[in-house]
């Protein structure tokens, strides 16, 4: 039983207004402490919500990981499959455009060259086959693309086209070669093709960018991408939303520079 404490020096309205009055006050504490438990709940609640959903996107990662193709050798560069079903490789830099024309070049495929500093070496690889006008023009368009010409803006870019016994590692007189860099002798073709790329997801789950009509032979989904103002990986999510597929591979595969999605 609770005891009650007078205070004598008062009358009995003013003891009952005293007992009153702090009974609201602990009314007023308990309400309020009432609503920091519901809010610490709720916060509780949400704290476990993430966490959860953070366990099961690691779990689906390691799913991935087991079910994922593996690599191919040639996903160290930039890639697609042409419409025509060739392999396409270019250099992501000097290391990887040295590697590509001195380790990875056949005397049957083709080779080609942005007109610009700062481009990369594409290839077709021919694999013994000819390789048909389609295969060639998207070829050329890779090249422009994936060039520096895509930040500058730049909306249509000269593309050269060779062969690789026209490349050779030795300068004219008084001249340097850099790592990455070549001389390219002979008569060489010419594009200019325009500056556009499409990127989708192929059956092994792996993100395809290149010219569209070689995406969509090969993925069932796509969107085209043109020079914009989206960074990369603003972009790349943008596309792993719509499409699926790994981020830091779709970011790995997109152009250097502004992106828009159409």
């Amino acid at each position: 039983m609770a005891e009650i404490v007078l205070d004598l020096k008062k009358s009995l309205e003013e003891n009952a207004s005293d007992y009153f009055e702090a009974a609201k006050k602990a009314k007023h504490k308990l309400a309020g402490a009432l609503e920091a438990l519901e809010r610490s709940k709720k916060l509780l609640e949400k704290e476990e919500e993430k966490q959860l959903k953070a366990e099961e996107r690691e779990l689906q990662k390691r799913r991935d990981k087991k079910t994922a193709a593996p690599k191919q050798w040639y996903e160290k560069f930039r890639w697609f499959i042409s419409s025509d079903s060739l392999l396409v490789i270019g250099g992501r830099d000097q290391t990887t455009n040295d590697i590509l024309i001195k380790k990875h070049l056949n005397n049957d495929d083709l080779v080609f060259h942005a007109d610009i500093t700062g481009a990369p070496f594409i290839v077709i690889k021919a694999e013994g086959k000819k390789i048909p006008e389609a295969s060639i023009a998207e070829a050329a368009q890779a090249t422009a693309a994936f060039s520096r010409a895509w930040k500058l803006g730049l909306t249509v870019l000269g593309v050269s086209m060779f062969r690789p016994e026209q490349i050779s590692l030795t300068p004219r007189a008084g001249e340097y070669l850099t790592k990455g860099a070549f001389m390219i002798y002979g008569k060489k073709g010419h594009h200019s093709p325009e500056l556009a790329l499409a990127i989708g997801i192929d059956s092994d789950g792996r993100p395809m960018c290149g010219p569209e009509n070689a995406v969509e032979k090969h993925c069932k989904k796509v969107i085209l991408i043109r020079q914009g103002r989206l960074k990369a990986s603003d972009a790349a999510k943008k596309i792993k939303k719509a499409l699926g597929g790994d981020l830091d591979s779709i970011i790995r595969a997109l152009p250097s520079g502004g992106i828009d999605l159409a």
